[in-house]
């Protein structure tokens, strides 16, 4: 029986589709929050002391190899609902060093693929930093850039965390700039996470000046909804398309509705939130094949790349199976205890197209 599929059916059979005698590639770029992938020995002025084998975790080497292998299982299935080869590529939180990253990256299923990853070491009091994981065959890197996260009271002079890890490299033969970012955190109170959107904006603001016609993705755990003044304000993601389609160096949100719609990609006391945002530049976007906040993949124009897709990554193995917590992500550590799981984050994707010429 002949079947007729829909071009983003065919898409999702692989990443290169055929429909009306035009090909076209998909790419997955993603991000997870490794929730405190420490290795086992102390860096000198970081305070990493509870994730040492005499430290209050007890992180052993055992515990070290099953993180590492636990979170690179959950990294090389990133992308593969749609793109077979999986994501092209994902920014990671909470790494403590570019050795976990090298150990990360030489697990298997990584190692399989080849990934590479950037880092630059940063200032945060407790050690952990941004990174980007990467396939050379896919995405190539042109320049690097970590810009700090400054603190503009001056009573936190002396405070430091994360900055702005800013990767700029080809894809599909167009220049594209990843921002990673992981902002204060919910107990800094919201002024700081305000602060970091805004610096968030000028850091986006002065690429596109440099190439108005850069594809820019801003990723991270924002510590944030995406409707909190942080996000929807300071940094300007809209939540409808229409509302920032005349903007050229406008931001598009797609998690705002996934949050409205009652899921997210961490619990607290029950409750859904959605810290885990990957945000989108005007130009990834073809405003014309959405219908209101829905893409219609067969008005989609994509002779560059655009944005077709997202999704929150879920498998069952992420979630606790019974208790008191049952469907809760399946963690680390939980009260005290080894559980030998992934995170307290669940992972986010979004996919682009482009049709080959």
């Amino acid at each position: 029986m002949k079947k007729i599929l829909t071009l983003l059916a065919l898409v999702l059979m692989g990443a290169t589709a055929v429909h009306a005698q035009k090909k076209f590639e998909a790419h997955a770029i993603g991000f997870y929050n490794l929730e405190n992938l420490f290795d086992t020995c102390h860096d000198e002025g970081k305070n990493d002391y509870q994730y040492l084998p005499d430290g209050t975790n007890k992180w052993t080497g055992l515990k070290y190899s099953h993180k590492l292998k636990n979170m690179s299982r959950v990294l090389s299935e990133m992308g593969t609902d749609v793109v077979p080869y999986g994501c092209v590529a994902i920014g990671v939180s909470e790494v403590e060093n570019a050795r976990c990253l090298t150990d990360l990256c030489n697990q298997e299923p990584l190692k399989a693929r080849n990934f590479q990853f950037v880092h630059i070491e940063g200032p945060d009091q407790r050690g952990v930093d941004c990174a980007l994981l990467y396939n050379p065959k896919f995405f190539s890197v042109r320049d690097v850039k970590l810009v700090p996260y400054v603190y503009v009271l001056p009573e936190d002079s002396l405070r430091a965390t994360r900055g702005f890890l800013t990767v700029s490299g080809t894809l599909s033969g167009e220049h594209v700039t990843i921002i990673v970012n992981h902002l204060p955190s919910r107990f800094a109170g919201s002024f700081y996470r305000e602060e970091g959107g805004r610096q968030l904006r000028l850091v986006k603001d002065s690429i596109m000046r440099e190439d108005p016609n850069v594809k820019v993705l801003i990723m991270g755990d924002m510590n944030d909804d995406p409707q909190d003044k942080s996000m929807s304000e300071a940094l300007g993601a809209k939540r409808k398309v229409k509302d920032m389609q005349d903007d050229p160096q406008g931001l598009w949100n797609p998690w705002w509705d996934v949050l409205a719609s009652g899921t997210g990609t961490l619990q607290y006391d029950g409750a859904w939130n959605l810290f885990d945002q990957i945000i989108l530049s005007r130009s990834l976007l073809d405003p014309k094949s959405f219908d209101g906040n829905k893409i219609n993949t067969k008005k989609l124009n994509c002779q560059d790349l655009k944005y077709f897709r997202h999704q929150i990554f879920r498998r069952d193995y992420l979630f606790q199976k019974e208790g008191k917590y049952k469907g809760n992500t399946l963690r680390t550590h939980a009260g005290g205890a080894w559980l030998d799981g992934y995170s307290d984050h669940l992972p986010t994707v979004v996919y682009l197209m482009k049709e080959q010429k």
